[in-house]
């Protein structure tokens, strides 16, 4: 039986953006009145039948939610107990625990800190009520602070000043200011066993291609974990004028990928079992990748969908694409400034809705039109992201995608395990665990081989050029439609 659209999930979607876009314009505030209104508006669509009053009232609940949440993060940046010295620019030594990864130049050191408490000059520490920071190290302090992993508590000494100019973005980071670090007073192991177990799964994996050569390691660590700190700025931006960026950061396609690797496991497991064991893999992975928005996005979706199966409701894709996106950004708002996110929820929309219509209008062996299909309707998807934010689509992606995206499943199964194995036995086998890289290493050179190929076509399509490929498209479906309906009235006998 045909799935039925989820038009009453997506018009209250559509109700929560607007809501967050008019939050945004109408700036901080405690808008309590609003989020009431919206919870309440929200719980009576949840209790009452469906009818289209119920509609109505779901879309301007959610609309009203939206633009709550959005001006409360707005006024959690604006009201942080760090305000004060952020305005004075004042000298401070701040303890918090890192977010993401240390990243940076040769002489200087950017990550984002979670601040726990403060202190100016000689006086007492102040709670900084859990704000983040994006913290510049310079002098000694860079080289020693991009040794660390996230979780990893510090305790640093610089000055505070507000966001600026390119820092700006940071904000929709939920960062409140930027500390120009001079000096690490001190370092401290992660105190969650969350953050600590993961740390040493990203090491474990990391540790078994310590026999490759420096940027195919590199290349490999974006792929798996999202670690892009190595790839040289050449590769990455050979990836991106051959429109294989999304493979050089985690995305849901990794998500699926672990999931199936751990299946043989979690079928030995009851209902419950398999049920939790899938929470826990989701949630470890997602803390080894950051919590990358493209990542956030799939393992949404995947646990609305382990949720459904559990309870014996599975769900459309398209809904639980909607549901998914639609609970992250009452979570957080800021995610509509997300490129990564924004990419990921138009891959996935384009896959889910486009990837069958254009399948069955393709011909060829089937493995060949399901392929063209997915890669096609993700690369449709994505355009309307990609042309106002980088300005052109490269017309090459689309045959650079179904080359490159076929050696991402055997890359991502096969570098995750060798990856763990290799790192178990490189003390007493260094050699079993180089000949365990080979695979990884072949298949990285082929995607390398493939976006240096891809990336010398010059050919781009930008803003005009999709509007007429649009309006060419718009005409041959009209053109097509007369001929249908022309040659379905010469059939009609007449009386």
């Amino acid at each position: 039986m045909k799935a039925r659209a989820p038009v009453g999930p997506a018009l209250v979607l559509g109700g929560l953006v607007a809501g967050i876009a008019c939050g945004e314009a109408a700036g901080p505030g405690d808008a309590r009145a609003l989020l009431v209104a919206g919870a309440s508006g929200a719980v009576w669509c949840a209790v009452y039948p469906w009818t289209r009053v119920r509609l109505v009232i779901g879309v301007l609940a959610f609309a009203l939610l939206g633009t709550a949440v959005m001006q409360r993060a707005l006024h959690g940046l604006e009201m942080s107990p760090l305000r004060t010295p952020v305005h004075a620019r004042a000298d401070v030594t701040l303890v918090g625990a890192l977010v993401d990864d240390p990243d940076g130049t040769r002489f200087t050191t950017r990550v984002l800190v979670r601040a726990d408490s403060f202190a100016t000059g000689r006086g007492r520490a102040r709670d900084a009520g859990a704000r983040q920071v994006l913290v510049r190290a310079t002098a000694d302090a860079a080289p020693r602070l991009r040794l660390l992993a996230a979780g990893d508590r510090v305790a640093l000494r610089g000055w505070l000043e507000p966001l600026s100019d390119f820092d700006s973005r940071w904000r929709w980071h939920h960062a409140v200011a930027t500390l120009h670090a001079r000096e690490l007073l001190a370092v401290a192991a992660a105190t969650s066993p969350l953050d600590r177990v993961a740390n040493a799964a990203r090491g474990a994996v990391l540790r078994g291609s310590a026999s490759m050569a420096p940027v195919d390691r590199a290349v490999l660590a974006a792929f798996l974990i999202g670690d892009t700190r190595g790839v040289p700025d050449d590769v990455t931006e050979r990836f991106r004028r051959a429109g294989l960026s999304h493979l050089l950061v985690v995305s849901g396609e990794n998500v699926a990928f672990v999931l199936a690797l751990f299946a043989p496991i979690l079928r030995r497991f009851g209902l419950f079992g398999r049920f939790a064991g899938g929470v826990a893999v989701l949630v470890l992975f997602g803390t080894m990748t950051r919590w990358e928005p493209s990542v956030l996005r799939a393992i949404a979706m995947a646990l609305i969908g382990l949720v459904a199966g559990y309870l014996g409701r599975p769900a459309a894709g398209t809904r639980v694409l909607v549901l998914a996106v639609t609970a992250l950004l009452l979570v957080d708002p800021f995610l509509v400034h997300s490129v990564g996110f924004l990419l990921s929820c138009g891959a996935s929309l384009g896959i889910a809705v486009l990837a069958r219509p254009i399948g069955a209008r393709l011909r060829g062996p089937g493995w060949l039109r399901e392929v063209l299909a997915v890669t096609l309707a993700a690369q449709l998807g994505v355009a309307p992201v990609l042309l106002p934010v980088f300005g052109s689509v490269p017309l090459v992606s689309l045959p650079a995608n179904l080359v490159a995206v076929p050696l991402a499943a055997p890359l991502t199964v096969w570098g995750l395990a060798s990856g763990v194995i290799g790192g178990l036995v490189r003390p007493i086998a260094p050699q079993v665990a180089a000949a365990l890289c080979l695979p990884s290493t072949a298949l990285v050179h082929a995607l390398l081989a493939v976006a240096d190929v891809a990336a010398r076509v010059p050919i781009a399509i930008d803003g005009k050029a999709a509007l007429g490929l649009v309006a060419l498209t718009a005409l041959a479906a009209a053109v097509m439609l007369g001929v249908k309906v022309r040659r379905d009235v010469r059939a009609v006998p007449a009386r």
